[in-house]
């Protein structure tokens, strides 16, 4: 369970460890909140009729938001994965950043 937990939840182990520290958190800060609205509205849906439906739906979507921001910061690339052709460095690189 611990594993699953970091897996999800570190940043540094998570897909989207190939951003910027500054993304990753704006990233993680907007699935947080995204899962603390869902979460909180399964609880208040708990006195609805569908309230079943809603849970599952939410919990499905939210599911799909995550593996698909996962999925996307997978595949993303930046202008170091491309270096020019003639060797020279690329802006902060220059600095050995």
């Amino acid at each position: 369970m611990l594993s699953i937990y970091k897996t999800i939840m570190d940043s540094n182990r998570n897909p989207l460890r190939a951003l910027l520290p500054q993304q990753r958190f704006q990233i993680m800060v907007v699935l947080s909140l995204m899962w603390t609205t869902i979460f909180c509205t399964m609880a208040g849906a708990w006195l609805w009729y569908g309230e079943l439906v809603a849970v599952h739906v939410l919990f499905a979507m939210g599911v799909a938001v995550t593996g698909a921001t996962f999925d996307s910061a997978r595949k993303m690339t930046t202008y170091r994965d491309h270096p020019k052709a003639d060797g020279t460095a690329r802006y902060d690189d220059v600095w050995g950043a």
